[in-house]
């Protein structure tokens, strides 16, 4: 199991990318972390969630 946002999903062995998609996630104006780590928009695609990381996808939301 893969820890997502604090939510434990089956989600390993999924291509990250693959994963925002799934779940309705923007291209742009997220920002996501693995392992307490900041993974690169450029990796998205070839970064595989592995059974045990804890992961945290941040929006930006703006305003004043």
């Amino acid at each position: 199991m893969v820890r997502i946002n604090g939510k434990k999903e089956d989600a390993d062995g999924m291509v990250l990318q693959e994963y925002l998609v799934r779940n309705g996630y923007p291209p742009a104006g997220i920002a996501v972390e693995c392992n307490e780590e900041m993974v690169a928009k450029s990796r998205y695609a070839e970064y595989v969630l592995k059974d045990g990381d804890v992961v945290e996808i941040v929006s930006f939301v703006g305003g004043g």
